[in-house]
């Protein structure tokens, strides 16, 4: 039958409504994910189309799914985050929502505290495994919306739950429908969605669920979850790891808009934020991320990154405020006591950090010759240089101007000063004398003071 889609304003075939198969025997796809081989890339050649949304946004889970894999923040700590959080997002609130466990009462009196607060984003949300006793938790805490576990995969369905996949449909359905008895928007967590039967599965699942949603009169939200990081970004692969796929299919075949559509994606194979971006250009609004990426094994999707992706996508921050994420960084590292690895884009020690005398040199002529953009200005910090053998005359001039704030004025050191001279012959005499570590932040405020009148302020 043709008809005139709604959804492109085009004349087209029918959408064809999949049904659930209920298998006797998982499918795990072998053929994909031998356990003792790395698993493939398998290309299909069907393109899906972009479909970026009018709005996009990010969610955090830094709360819930980060805080599993990092020391338990203290109740101050999460409010401190949050508050941090709420001021990178901006007024228009680019970061949406967070979620936080409700388990403990730990958990629940830093929710209380941060909805004391009285800030409007991120909106406060929970997570709940798909059990009644669970959900109670929730209409005790009067939380407006809960990500509810609904595992999806046979891993899952018949491995863990030891269920068949009507069984788990059937389970899955009761839970979301108590959450809108009582009025709550249910998050459904599609757990494992990169080895599960999309069209034997996911789709029938999310179309009984929309079924459910409308007789509620309350949205269901679908949260595609790539949880092992195997997710594909590029076009033309075939599901269940293609993440244009994944996305296009969701649109494509259930009533599920944009808005309602997330992605929360891990790193497992270094694709954690390419995908969620391939995820907002196919046509999720959301993408569930958390602060420096911390969370299982690799980690999740970093929210920082997104904030950059974001900007990069629509030319704006759109009110965010990029300072803050040095902000964050600072803050994990002095209060929290969380080891940033330092090559760790954005955050890290070392992100806009050259050793090089070459880079160096370069930096001192034009920093943006070396730097990816204007840091100090977007991200507060400026492009510096760690003295080392090889930073050479260019290296300690650029450190001398940058620590001191000299550039620009009649103070400002460049190679030829004699400050620079006397201080690159006394570090190659270090290196001279096998010294293996570069040159500390103390030695070096300790040799200009030596050398000159130049004081920190």
């Amino acid at each position: 039958m043709i008809k005139l889609s709604k959804k492109t304003n085009l004349l087209e075939q029918e959408t064809y409504k999949y049904s659930l198969q209920d298998v006797s025997e998982p499918n795990l796809f072998r053929d994909v994910y031998s356990y003792d081989e790395v698993p493939k890339v398998i290309f299909n050649h069907r393109r899906s189309p972009m479909d970026m949304p009018e709005k996009i946004w990010i969610t955090d889970t830094t709360m819930r799914d980060g805080q599993q894999a990092v020391e338990p923040f203290t109740v101050e700590q999460i409010v401190n985050i949050y508050k941090l959080m709420s001021k990178l997002g901006g007024p228009k609130g680019i970061i949406r929502q967070t979620e936080f466990f409700i388990y403990s009462k730990k958990d629940r009196d830093a929710l209380d505290k941060c909805r004391d607060l009285g800030l409007k984003f991120p909106e406060i949300t929970s997570w709940i495994r798909a059990t009644k006793e669970d959900f109670k938790l929730v209409k005790e805490m009067n939380i407006k919306e809960t990500g509810v576990l609904v595992s999806c995969s046979d891993y899952h369905i018949f491995k863990k739950l030891k269920m068949s996949r009507q069984q788990a449909l059937d389970h899955y359905l009761s839970i979301v429908k108590a959450a809108f008895d009582a009025g709550i928007v249910p998050r459904c967590h599609f757990e494992d969605i990169t080895r599960a039967d999309f069209y034997g599965f996911v789709v029938p699942f999310i179309n009984a669920l929309h079924e459910l949603s409308v007789k509620a009169k309350i949205p269901v939200k679908i949260r595609a979850c790539d949880t092992m990081g195997y997710g594909i970004p590029y076009s033309e692969i075939s599901l269940p790891r293609s993440v244009p796929g994944i996305i296009y299919g969701i649109k494509k075949y259930s009533d599920i808009p944009s808005e309602q559509i997330e992605w929360h994606g891990h790193n497992d194979f270094y694709k954690a934020v390419s995908n969620a971006t391939a995820a907002w250009l196919y046509g999720a609004s959301a993408v569930n991320c958390s602060l420096l990426g911390i969370g299982e094994r690799t980690g999740n999707v970093p929210l920082e990154a997104m904030v950059m992706e974001y900007a990069s996508l629509r030319g704006t921050f759109d009110g965010m405020d990029p300072t803050v994420i040095t902000e964050i960084a600072e803050y994990f590292t002095k209060e929290i006591g969380y080891k940033i690895p330092p090559m760790t884009p954005f955050v890290g020690e070392y992100f806009n950090q050259t050793r090089a005398g070459i880079h160096a040199d370069g930096l001192l002529k034009d920093e943006e010759i070396y730097n990816i953009f204007n840091t100090e200005k977007i991200l507060n910090r400026p492009a510096t240089v760690t003295i080392s053998k090889t930073s050479g005359l260019a290296g300690i001039a650029y450190w001398i101007n940058t620590h001191y704030k000299l550039t620009g004025t009649e103070k400002e050191v460049d190679k030829k000063s004699d400050l620079v001279v006397k201080i690159k012959e006394w570090v190659d005499k270090q290196y001279e004398d096998d010294r293996q570590t570069t040159i500390t932040t103390k030695e070096m405020v300790d040799l200009v003071e030596k050398y000159s009148d130049i004081r920190e302020e």
